[in-house]
C-alpha cells in the first residue's frame, strides 16, 4: 500500500504547503491531460482505468509504477508504492485501497500525507472502481488475494500465507493454575507458500495453593502451501496444506509439550460468504515418533463469524466468531473431546496491522480433567508496518 513518509507534513511551516499543493493541483491537471488525450478529446470516468488516468496517473504513473521526480515537479516525502508489485498489491484488500483513496493518506490507514482524500472528487462507486482495478495491475493470478485472508481464530489455523508474528496466552480459570503461551513467527515465501516458527512456553502450578515453575514447550517448524484459491464477487474459497515437525525440548511431566519428536499435518480450507461472514474449517493429525509415550491423534476444528467494520466500511474491524474444536486420541476406547470457543478480535491500530483476539475457551465433555481457559492473542502483521507505525 502507500509507503510512510521519513518527515511529516506537521513539522512544515505553513508556507511549506503551498509549492505542495501547487504541484499536486498540476500533477492532477497532467492526469486530466493524459486521460483526455487517450480518450478521444472528452474526459471518461466511466471505468477504474479512466479514473485512475484522470486522478491517479499524475503520481502513481502508468501501469502504477511511480512517476520520476522530473516529471512530478517536487519532491516526495517518500517513494511511490509500485501497484504492479504482487506482493504488494494483491495481498491487501479492496477495502483498505477504498479506505486510503475515500480518506486519504493520513485519515485512512496512517499512511503518507501525500496522498489527499478524494471524498469529494469521486462518489463511492467509483472509489470502488479504482480500487478494483489497481488490483488488476498484478497480471499474475496465483497471488491469493487479500479478501481470502480471513480474520484469525485463537485455535484454528488458516489458510491464507502471512507475514505476521502472534503471541497467545491461554490461562486456566478452573483446576490448576497454568499458564500457556505460543509465540509464532510467519514468513511469507512468494505467491502460495508460507514458513512458521512455534516457540512455546509457560508456567504451571503444583497443585492447589502449590509451587509455580516454567519453562519451553516442543519448538516446532512448519512449511504451508496454498493448493487453490477462488475469488468472485466478494465470495471465494482458499484451500492449504502444511506440516510441521515438534522438537523434543518440552517436558510432559510438567505440563510443557509432550517432549517427543512428533510431525503434525493439517489441511485448512477457508470460505468467504456474503456480506463479509466466513467458515475456516482445519483438520489433521499429530504423530508422535514414539507411541509408547504419546498416542497419535487426530482433531477438528471449524471457525464461523462474521466481520463488521465502523463508518461505513472506513474505520476499525469488529469480527465476533465461535470455535467448536474436536479432538481424539488413536487408542482403544478413547472418546472425543469437544471445545467451545466463543471469541471478538478488533483492530488496534488505524492500519489494521495489529489486532487483538479474546474468548473462553469452555469443555463441553470430560470436564473433570480439562480446565475452562481464558484465551488472548496480540497480532501484528509486519509487512504493513512496525509496531510504533500506524497509529494515527
Amino acid at each position: 500500500m502507500f509507503t510512510r513518509p521519513s518527515c511529516s507534513f506537521q513539522d512544515w511551516p505553513v508556507w511549506g504547503y503551498l509549492p505542495v499543493l501547487t504541484a499536486l493541483a498540476a500533477v492532477w491537471a497532467q492526469g486530466v491531460i493524459f486521460a483526455q488525450s487517450t480518450g478521444g478529446g472528452e474526459l471518461k470516468l466511466d471505468t477504474g482505468q479512466q479514473i485512475y488516468e484522470a486522478a491517479c496517473i499524475g503520481c502513481h504513473g502508468p501501469g502504477g509504477k511511480g512517476q520520476p521526480q522530473s516529471i512530478l515537479g517536487f519532491t516526495p516525502p517518500a517513494t511511490f508504492p509500485d501497484f504492479s508489485d504482487c506482493n504488494g498489491t494483491v495481498r491487501e484488500r479492496v477495502l483498505d485501497w477504498k479506505a486510503t483513496i475515500h480518506e486519504g493518506g493520513p485519515a485512512g490507514r496512517a499512511f503518507s500525507e501525500i496522498m489527499p482524500s478524494f471524498s469529494e472528487a469521486l462518489t463511492a462507486e467509483q472509489i470502488d472502481m479504482v480500487a478494483q482495478y489497481l488490483r488488476t495491475l498484478c497480471t499474475e493470478t496465483v497471488w491469493p488475494p487479500g479478501e481470502l485472508n480471513l480474520p484469525r481464530a485463537l485455535g484454528t489455523e488458516k489458510a491464507f500465507p502471512e507475514d505476521e508474528a502472534v503471541l497467545t496466552t491461554g490461562i486456566n480459570t478452573t483446576k490448576d493454575g497454568n499458564v500457556e503461551n505460543e509465540f509464532v513467527y510467519e514468513m511469507r515465501i512468494g505467491a502460495r507458500n508460507q514458513l512458521e516458527v512455534s516457540f512455546p512456553f509457560g508456567f504451571a502450578q503444583q497443585g492447589s495453593g502449590g509451587s509455580w515453575f516454567g519453562g519451553v514447550g516442543d519448538l516446532a517448524l512448519g512449511l504451508k502451501r496454498v493448493l487453490y484459491h477462488h475469488l468472485s464477487s466478494n465470495i471465494g474459497s482458499i484451500f492449504s496444506l502444511q506440516g510441521e515437525v515438534s522438537l523434543p525440548t518440552g517436558n510432559k511431566n510438567k505440563g510443557l509439550g509432550s517432549g517427543i519428536l512428533s510431525f503434525k499435518t493439517f489441511a485448512a480450507f477457508g470460505q468467504l460468504l456474503p456480506r463479509m461472514s466466513f467458515v475456516q474449517v482445519q483438520a489433521g493429525a499429530e504423530l508422535p515418533k514414539d507411541t509408547t509415550k504419546a498416542p497419535q491423534s487426530v482433531f477438528w476444528n471449524t471457525a464461523v463469524g462474521k466481520t463488521f467494520v465502523q463508518r461505513q466500511g472506513l474505520g476499525r474491524i469488529w469480527t465476533p466468531m465461535v470455535e467448536f474444536l474436536s479432538s481424539r486420541d488413536l487408542v482403544d476406547g478413547a472418546k472425543t473431546d469437544w471445545d467451545i470457543l466463543p471469541q471478538i478480535q478488533v483492530s488496534l491500530s488505524k492500519r489494521q496491522h495489529i489486532l487483538a483476539n479474546v474468548g473462553v475457551r469452555i469443555p463441553t465433555n470430560n470436564t473433570a480433567a480439562r480446565a475452562t481457559q481464558l484465551v488472548f492473542y496480540v497480532l501484528w502483521d509486519w509487512f504493513d508496518g512496525g509496531l510504533r507505525e500506524g497509529w494515527r
